[in-house]
């Protein structure tokens, strides 16, 4: 059932200022505290709806990979590592505590979402905590440690993922290890938890890999490290759309890109593709994105028509 409750989680609150439409350059109160709070419902049904939905293309990709059902293997692979890679979508609406109105199941959802993606969701929640709070600020936003690519060559190399998966591997074993002081926005309150939960989804990984060695099976790798490594250069496409080419200052209007793209893409990614509205307003869920947007889009200055474009677009800059 639906659960009215717009309270938000402690990353997010309703704005108490007017945005610069950059349609009129003025100062504007787009949307009322009633729109908001209205955008705002929370909603344990929606939210597992959608796990159901994205569980079930994960499950039916994946059965058809591993049996190779009607010749169709590899196009199964393409869809099973995506929704896969795609399960970061899962981790980021639930770090806001949006997918879900009970934050309990926001949390344990997270974890686990992460833990089929390769992502900490105890240590994205502070990372991306500062992301939104200085979003495209240089020496504040955390995102902007990894540079966006200057060249063809590093463009290249963003969208094979490599640079992820050497940023990921360093980055879970330096938790790990409890080498937290290039972290500034993860608390000393908090470094106990997020070392701790680290660490659990990393033995976790390393009973999967026992677990197929010991069967002199591939598992771990037929089914987990294979998938993600497909499915990840196409969320690298998707996310480098987010951000890049838009203003560095703090107005969410300016700094982010909305990318209308098909619906398959839109269900597995969480409407994430409407990335401006999300940082207009960070408290509403995932399920109200497609309504704020109708309210929001003559006044956000990047709106793409789907993610090729956009990435042309850079690959045009970069030329």
């Amino acid at each position: 059932m639906s659960i009215r409750d717009t309270s938000v989680s402690d990353t997010d609150q309703l704005p108490d200022r007017d945005w610069v439409d950059p349609a009129s350059g003025r100062p504007a109160r787009i949307l009322s505290i009633q729109e908001l709070s209205a955008l705002s419902v929370r909603s344990n049904r929606r939210g597992l709806v959608q796990l159901a939905g994205h569980l079930g293309v994960m499950t039916a990709s994946g059965y058809v990979w591993a049996t190779n059902f009607y010749g169709l293997a590899l196009p199964a692979l393409v869809i099973y590592g995506f929704s896969l890679a795609s399960m970061f979508a899962v981790v980021h609406e639930c770090v806001h505590r949006t997918a879900f109105a009970n934050n309990r199941l926001n949390d344990a959802v997270a974890w686990v979402a992460g833990l089929l993606s390769f992502y900490n969701s105890t240590f994205y929640r502070r990372y991306h905590k500062w992301h939104h709070r200085y979003t495209q600020i240089p020496g504040k936003d955390p995102e902007l440690s990894d540079p966006k690519p200057g060249n063809l060559w590093e463009y290249g190399l963003e969208i094979s993922a490599l640079p992820w998966w050497i940023g990921k591997l360093r980055g879970h074993f330096r938790v790990a290890l409890g080498q937290l002081d290039d972290c500034p926005f993860i608390p000393e309150t908090a470094r106990a938890e997020v070392i701790r939960s680290t660490r659990l989804q990393l033995l976790v990984y390393g009973g999967g890999i026992t677990l197929s060695l010991v069967a002199a099976q591939p598992w771990f790798l037929i089914y987990w490290l294979l998938p993600l490594a497909v499915g990840q250069p196409l969320l690298r496409l998707i996310l480098l759309a987010e951000h890049t080419g838009c203003t560095r200052d703090d107005n969410p209007l300016t700094n982010t890109r909305t990318t209308l793209t098909n619906w398959p893409v839109r269900f597995l990614m969480w409407n994430m593709p409407f990335h401006t509205e999300h940082h207009f307003q960070a408290s509403i869920p995932f399920h109200a994105l497609p309504a704020a947007h109708q309210k929001l889009r003559s006044h956000i200055a990047h709106v793409d028509s789907g993610y090729l474009k956009v990435n042309r677009d850079i690959v045009a800059q970069l030329k």
